[in-house]
């Protein structure tokens, strides 16, 4: 067995403070709460986790989130929830689009989506959505690094799905990386994997090592083929 995609991490000034946003956003409980992290479940074997990092958010982020809404009421509601929560809406260049985009108190940009049938039956978040320079050679690398069908492609976006959770999905965008994400996937292999292997395999598809200042950690950090960092967890 490969790889499987477990957590969403995100870089934040104020853990706590995040994590308590996006737990009542998403209505989701948080599941731990430590000096290190802050955990929100997401879906299930998946949290959402928010972990210290002194760098400020200084260009829009690559990686993000599409909240799922059911009717153009939810999604109306959805949009209010965010703003008393203290969201704001934000320009990135949309135009007039049936979405409406948005960033959390810490300026990390996230839609809000109208009524997809795609998506009636995912939770509360639709996706994570990645921009990329190759959607389809980006889709086909995660699909090795998380065993997830590639179920959506064409130039501009490519999808993989999960069983009755949020869809991993790449968007295509002109523009190359420039700074290290303050969002990124975190990888497991199975309890009877191995580590080592599992880095050795995802390197034969195109990842390469990253040093984002970790020093001495049990996971290894990689690079995705456009530069978008992940972690490679212990066997769990």
């Amino acid at each position: 067995m490969a790889t499987r995609l477990y957590d969403v991490v995100v870089d934040s000034a104020d853990p706590a403070r995040l994590g308590r946003f996006w737990s009542a956003l998403l209505e989701r409980e948080i599941t731990g709460e430590s000096a290190d992290e802050v955990d929100v479940a997401l879906s299930p074997g998946t949290e959402l986790v928010f972990v210290p990092v002194p760098d400020p958010k200084t260009v829009k982020n690559r990686v993000h989130l599409d909240l799922a809404s059911t009717s153009a009421d939810h999604q109306a509601a959805l949009v209010a929830r965010a703003r008393d929560l203290g969201a704001r809406p934000v320009d990135i260049g949309q135009g007039a689009m049936p979405w409406v985009v948005l960033a959390d108190p810490e300026g990390n940009e996230f839609c809000v989506l109208e009524p997809r049938d795609e998506y009636l039956d995912v939770g509360p978040v639709a996706a994570v959505v990645i921009d990329a320079l190759d959607p389809r050679a980006q889709a086909a690398f995660w699909s090795h690094a998380t065993g997830l069908p590639v179920v959506r492609e064409h130039a501009e976006c490519a999808s993989l799905r999960q069983e009755s959770a949020f869809w991993l999905e790449f968007v295509r965008v002109t523009g190359a990386k420039a700074v290290k994400n303050r969002v990124h996937l975190d990888v497991v292999p199975p309890a009877d994997g191995d580590l080592l292997i599992e880095v050795a395999r995802l390197e034969s598809q195109g990842a390469v090592r990253a040093d984002v200042g970790q020093s001495a950690v049990s996971w290894v950090v990689l690079a995705d083929p456009e530069g978008n960092e992940f972690c490679v967890l212990t066997p769990r």
